[in-house]
C-alpha cells in the first residue's frame, strides 16, 4: 500500500503480524493501550483506532473495565465494509484483503453493449434494453474463492472514454471511483442492500459450495454527486467461509 498509510493502519498491521506470530495466546490480555501507544510512539487516538480496527476484524475483543484480549479464532474470516474503503485508492477488494493480511486478486470478463435487463435498468435510471458494459468477477483471497460480482455500467456514461472497460485501459482494476473521476464524474455515495440467499449451481461451482448453501447477496449502486447512478453490481459472498461486518463512524457532536 506504500508509505501513505495512515498511522493507525501501520500500527494495526504490526499488531496483526504479532498476533499471527503467536506473541499472545488466545484469551491473553494485551498490554494497555497506553503501553502500546508508548511502544509504537503514537498518540492515544491512533492506538485506539488501531485496536478498534482489529476488534472489528474479530482478532481482538474488548471487555469493559478490563482491557483488550486475543479473541478466539473464527471458523469464518471477516471482511469489513466501510464508508472509508473508497478513500484508500485503487480496488476496494484488494484494500479489504490487505487489511486482513491476505492477497486479493480477481479474474474478470467484460461485454460491451449488453442490453440492460429491466431490474438493472431501474437501478441505473436508464431504459430497459439500453446498452451497458457488463463485467463478471471472480474474487480470490490467497488464491481461494472469496466472492463473486456482476457489474453493470451504463454506456451513456462511459461510452467513448478510455475507461469503457473496467479491467482494460489506463485505469484497469482501479475501482469505480477512480475510473469515474478520470472522466470528470465525482462519485459521492454508494448504497448497499444485503440479503440472505442460496447459491445457484453456477455460484456453487465457482465458490466451491453445494447448491443451495447460504450466501450473502449484496446489491450495490454507486451514485455521482448529481444523484445519477453510474454503476450497479450484484455481489455474492459465501456464508460458510466469510462473514461481513459493516463499520460506521459516529460523527462528533456539532458545536453550539
Amino acid at each position: 500500500m506504500g508509505n501513505d498509510e495512515p498511522p493507525y493502519q501501520v500500527v494495526a498491521n504490526d499488531l496483526r503480524r504479532r498476533l499471527k506470530d503467536g506473541e499472545w495466546e488466545t484469551g491473553a490480555r494485551l498490554p494497555s493501550r497506553a503501553q502500546l501507544a508508548k511502544h509504537y510512539r503514537v498518540g492515544a487516538n491512533v492506538m485506539q483506532r488501531a485496536t478498534e480496527r482489529l476488534i472489528v476484524e474479530g482478532l481482538l475483543e474488548g471487555r469493559a473495565g478490563s482491557g483488550t484480549y486475543v479473541a478466539q479464532p473464527r471458523e469464518r474470516r471477516r471482511t469489513v465494509r466501510s464508508r472509508h474503503r473508497e478513500r484508500r485508492g485503487g480496488s476496494p477488494f484488494r484494500a479489504d484483503m490487505y487489511e486482513i493480511g491476505s492477497n486479493g486478486t480477481w479474474e474478470a470478463s467484460s461485454e460491451a453493449r449488453t442490453p440492460a435487463p429491466d431490474s438493472i435498468a431501474r437501478r441505473l435510471g436508464i431504459g430497459p434494453g439500453d446498452p451497458t458494459v457488463r463485467t463478471t468477477y471472480e474474487f480470490l483471497a490467497d488464491s481461494k474463492p472469496a466472492q463473486l460480482s456482476v457489474s453493470w455500467e451504463p454506456m451513456v456514461v462511459t461510452g467513448g472514454t478510455p475507461v469503457l472497460l473496467p479491467e482494460m485501459g489506463p485505469l484497469a482494476g482501479k475501482g469505480v471511483v477512480e475510473r469515474m473521476r478520470s472522466i470528470g464524474i465525482d462519485v459521492e455515495t454508494y448504497v448497499e442492500i444485503p440479503r440472505p440467499s442460496r447459491a445457484t449451481s453456477e455460484q456453487a461451482a465457482l465458490l466451491g459450495l453445494n447448491v443451495g448453501d447460504l450466501v450473502l447477496a449484496i446489491e450495490r449502486t454507486y451514485y455521482a454527486n448529481d444523484g445519477r447512478p453510474v454503476e450497479t453490481a450484484d455481489i455474492v459472498i459465501p456464508d460458510r467461509t466469510w462473514e461481513v461486518a459493516y463499520e460506521f463512524a459516529v460523527d462528533p457532536p456539532e458545536a453550539d
